[in-house]
């Protein structure tokens, strides 16, 4: 059995990973479409996508990361995550444009590291 709680924890890591890159792009898309090109800002600005997508990694983050500490002891991931989540949300008043993505892509970029932290072994 716990070898498949590892395997399940090592997924959401991945998974934390990959939705953080996915959120980088659709911030930096957002930027460029709408701000340049002044095209999808009806789709990509909804702020209803930016809610869910912050409830996603805070419950991802919180699971995978919080398993983390009690896995290898370390708590500086789950650290990392709590400031990259932080930013993110900060992301979310501060209204559309460059500090938005600005905020978002500098904390996806924290909580990827965490869990990038989080899936390699203590040294």
């Amino acid at each position: 059995m716990p070898r498949a709680l590892s395997s399940i924890r090592d997924r959401l890591d991945s998974a934390g990973v990959l939705l953080s890159g996915l959120c980088a792009v659709h911030c930096i898309l957002g930027v460029v479409l709408v701000g340049v090109l002044g095209l999808g800002g009806q789709v990509l600005l909804a702020p209803e996508i930016h809610r869910i997508g912050l409830g996603f990694a805070v419950v991802i983050g919180f699971v995978s990361l919080g398993f983390g500490v009690r896995r290898h002891g370390r708590i500086e991931p789950l650290v990392l995550g709590a400031a990259g989540l932080s930013l993110m949300t900060a992301g979310l008043f501060v209204g559309h444009g460059v500090p938005e993505a600005v905020l978002t892509i500098g904390g996806v970029t924290l909580v990827a590291l965490a869990h990038i932290r989080n899936l390699h072994k203590p040294s």
